[in-house]
């Protein structure tokens, strides 16, 4: 069995019931310490769109160092480095093409970030790839982590180094706490949109680089996950999030193509958490 195969917390133990080959899973407590795990623990996976969290990471790295500014130009004209992270720079979601003016819409956008880490490596003078591996992969040990594609969309990774990561999201120390804060904070309020997957969200609020649960409906964390939580989930059938009321995170990783069987099981699965926590 893999090293922390069925650790801690029973509820873990259901996706060995879901409609995938293998998954892994792990939570996380506001500690670090691991509380639960089952699964293939350091079984690289792709992540999708859970590589978002990644290089907001990196970009809140950039921001502190002075490497770049919230609010400089950057991709569409009126965009700044703050919509692009925020997805409301206007640009398409997989195509670079400007669909709708910066600030107006909550327009989920690959595009976006693949513009953000070319904006990163214009001002740092370094590949986007290198910055994330220097600023954030390498000094949290995630030594099984790499970006393999897209800035948005494209980094492999295993359920030991996202633990890794989902601590030093509860307890930051590559960043200051504050600068977490602001970027799990709503950017641009009351702005609607489309939750990819999931439908229109009426917000569909979001932070920089971080999805916000608050009280969209459907969701794909539990339905008992507070307001606050914040996190990403990703088409690859992956998903990381916090939820800072519990003092918990949550991470996993599938090989299944997100769809119906993961709006089924996910929340209910993060209920279970949840609600092990609390006893």
């Amino acid at each position: 069995m893999p090293a922390g195969y069925g650790l801690g917390m029973d509820s873990v133990r259901v996706i060995e019931d879901w409609p995938v080959e293998k998954a892994a899973t792990a939570v996380v407590g506001a500690d670090g310490s691991v509380l639960g795990a089952h699964g293939p623990q350091d079984l690289e996976f792709e992540l999708a769109s859970v590589t978002k969290l990644l290089t907001a990471y990196a970009v809140l790295v950039a921001v502190e160092e002075g490497a770049i500014e919230w609010d400089q130009p950057a991709g569409p004209r009126g965009s700044t480095v703050r919509h692009l992270i925020a997805h409301t720079s206007g640009l398409a979601f997989n195509e670079h093409k400007v669909v709708a003016p910066p600030g107006d819409r909550r327009l989920y956008s690959n595009a976006g970030f693949e513009v953000l880490a070319e904006v990163m490596t214009e001002a740092s003078g370094i590949p986007f790839d290198t910055y994330l591996n220097d600023a954030v992969l390498r000094p949290l040990n995630m030594s099984s982590s790499r970006l393999a594609g897209s800035a948005g969309a494209g980094a492999v990774s295993t359920c030991t180094d996202l633990v890794r990561f989902a601590a030093e999201l509860q307890a930051p120390k590559l960043i200051a706490v504050e600068t977490l804060e602001l970027a799990t904070t709503v950017a641009f309020p009351g702005l609607n949109g489309v939750l990819p997957g999931l439908g229109h969200q009426r917000p569909n609020d979001w932070g920089l680089g971080f999805e916000l649960r608050d009280h969209k409906s459907p969701h794909w964390t539990g339905n008992d996950n507070s307001p606050a939580t914040f996190g990403h989930f990703g088409q690859a059938g992956t998903f990381l999030w916090v939820d800072p009321v519990a003092r918990v995170a949550c991470v996993v990783l599938t090989d299944r193509i997100f769809g119906d069987w993961a709006k089924k099981v996910w929340p209910a699965f993060s209920d279970g958490i949840l609600a092990e926590q609390a006893r």
